[in-house]
């Protein structure tokens, strides 16, 4: 049975002009539409699973790595700590 194709609704969205050309040049780097790439973008900040919509793992593993330079070794181990007793 062939899929049945998702119906997109149509929005209108106003952008900083600045912003419009970047996402106009990544998207013209990357070879697709802008829509496309603010779909991607959205798909990989707001997944339930962000991991799993991840459409370059370098870049993905770039920004958390930048992330987690910010954080300082005790705020980390606290985290690490409270995620062990949340688990047990």
């Amino acid at each position: 049975m062939p899929k049945t194709a998702l119906r997109k609704e149509k929005w209108t969205l106003s952008f900083e002009p600045r912003l419009k050309r970047v996402v106009i040049r990544e998207a013209r780097k990357r070879g697709m539409y802008p829509v496309g790439l603010l779909e991607q973008v959205v798909r990989e900040k707001f997944g339930s699973y962000g991991y799993s919509e991840v459409e370059d793992s370098v870049s993905y593993v770039r920004e958390i790595r930048k992330g987690s330079r910010k954080h300082l070794d005790e705020a980390f181990l606290k985290e690490i700590r409270a995620w062990q007793r949340s688990r047990s």
